[in-house]
């Protein structure tokens, strides 16, 4: 499957964005499909994950209660809504998509671009 990641931007804390990541290529909604972040000099992390059917979600701690991961399997499209944005939410962000894992596996098939949000204080 190929994921291609938009909706990044530049934002004021509190602020809002709405990130989408279309796939091709394959039946979209087999997928496990989560997003991931990597700020400049740290690793990759885990941001949220949703299970095929769109009914279950995770979340990393530090977005709990501020972003909401959902899906359209009709659109082929996974979105990633982020509000009040904080200064350390400044990240390259990744989607990605997994045939068969649960939804605490950092271990995705595939991934796509990312794209950028940038947040000032």
């Amino acid at each position: 499957v190929q994921l291609q990641a938009s909706g990044g931007g530049s934002v004021q804390a509190g602020g809002s964005l709405r990130l989408s990541c279309a796939a091709s290529g394959r039946t979209f909604s087999g997928y496990l499909m989560g997003w991931f972040r990597q700020a400049p000099g740290k690793e990759r992390e885990f941001v949220a994950a949703i299970d095929w059917s769109g009914g279950y979600t995770y979340y990393a701690d530090s977005v709990k209660g501020r972003f909401a991961i959902s899906r359209d399997n009709v659109k082929n499209t996974l979105y990633l809504q982020m509000n009040s944005l904080k200064p350390e939410d400044t990240a390259v962000y990744y989607c990605a998509a997994d045939r068969s894992g649960s939804l605490t596996t950092n271990e995705y098939d595939y991934w796509g671009q990312g794209t950028q949000v940038t947040v000032s204080r």
